[in-house]
């Protein structure tokens, strides 16, 4: 995965697609999601690191995680490579 070009993320998390104009706000737990996607980090990493991070299941995460990447992929934010 990887972020799509057109779009620009600040560090509060306002999301702007360039493209289409679309703008979204990502929560902070977001944007460290996006920031570590942008980062190439894979998402069995970036699992990895929230299951530390916020002491959560691989279950609950699992099922949180594909949801937000869905919706990231829905809005063009992210693309596969």
């Amino acid at each position: 995965m990887k972020l799509n070009k057109m779009v620009a993320i600040s560090e509060t998390g306002f999301v702007f697609d360039a493209e289409t104009g679309d703008s979204y706000s990502l929560n902070p737990l977001g944007l460290n999601i996006v920031e570590m996607i942008k980062n190439r980090m894979s998402v069995e990493d970036i699992k990895e690191r929230l299951t530390k991070e916020y002491e959560v299941t691989p279950e609950t995460l699992d099922k949180s995680m594909d949801d937000f990447i869905w919706s990231l992929k829905g809005f063009n934010i992210i693309e596969n490579e």
